[in-house]
């Protein structure tokens, strides 16, 4: 069964003085409407004392990024047995602005999404297309390719969260149609369908 998750991203923002936002939120968050599940994503010098600001509610949260090892010689990296063991249920994969920023292909956002599941971690696989991408009518090839290229292989389906997020509409203030976010969600539900089946 399908389910909604809602899903904030902190991003590189927050400090120990942001917890009571998290606390806040927590309260606010009611397991109220079964199948929605709500998430906020943060940094990872905050995961474990939002995990325990959220702890008695049904606000989950995760991290924003984890390396395909496990552990060893790569400083400044989070691996996702740290994330989880900070107390993160899930964890973003291939956000834009890691594979810009960072070089992060959909071969290593695959890895990650491995790792995240050896963890017990739920990867979130992010997938979108940019504006030159869109203008050229090659949005729905670029997302199917990036998303076949970034799921791990052999991976449970029910055990994966994909997130499409256009490129071109992150901190622009320009905003996907309706119409072009179903068409993708389409084509999207269409490439998964073939890769695990109906």
């Amino acid at each position: 069964m399908a389910r909604t998750l809602i899903a904030g991203n902190w991003k590189m923002n927050g400090v120990s003085a942001s917890l009571p936002e998290i606390e806040a939120i927590a309260a606010g968050v009611t397991p109220a409407k079964p199948g929605v599940e709500a998430l906020i994503c943060a940094p990872a010098t905050l995961l474990s004392r939002a995990s325990a600001a959220a702890a008695d509610s049904a606000l989950m949260i995760g991290g924003e990024t984890c390396h395909a090892k496990v552990s060893g010689a790569h400083t400044g990296d989070i691996s996702a047995p740290m994330v989880a063991d900070a107390g993160a249920s899930h964890v973003i994969v291939g956000h834009s602005e890691r594979r810009a920023d960072h070089g992060e292909t959909s071969e290593i956002v695959a890895a990650q999404a491995e790792a995240a599941i050896a963890a017990g971690l739920t990867p979130i696989i992010c997938i979108g297309e940019t504006a030159a991408e869109r203008d050229s009518g090659k949005a729905i090839e670029v997302v199917t390719d990036m998303l076949r290229a970034s799921l791990p292989a052999g991976a449970d389906p029910a055990r994966l969260v994909i997130a499409y997020e256009p490129v071109w509409a992150i901190g622009t203030g320009n905003v996907a149609t309706v119409e072009a976010v179903d068409e993708m969600h389409t084509a999207l539900r269409a490439c998964l369908a073939g890769i695990f089946g109906a």
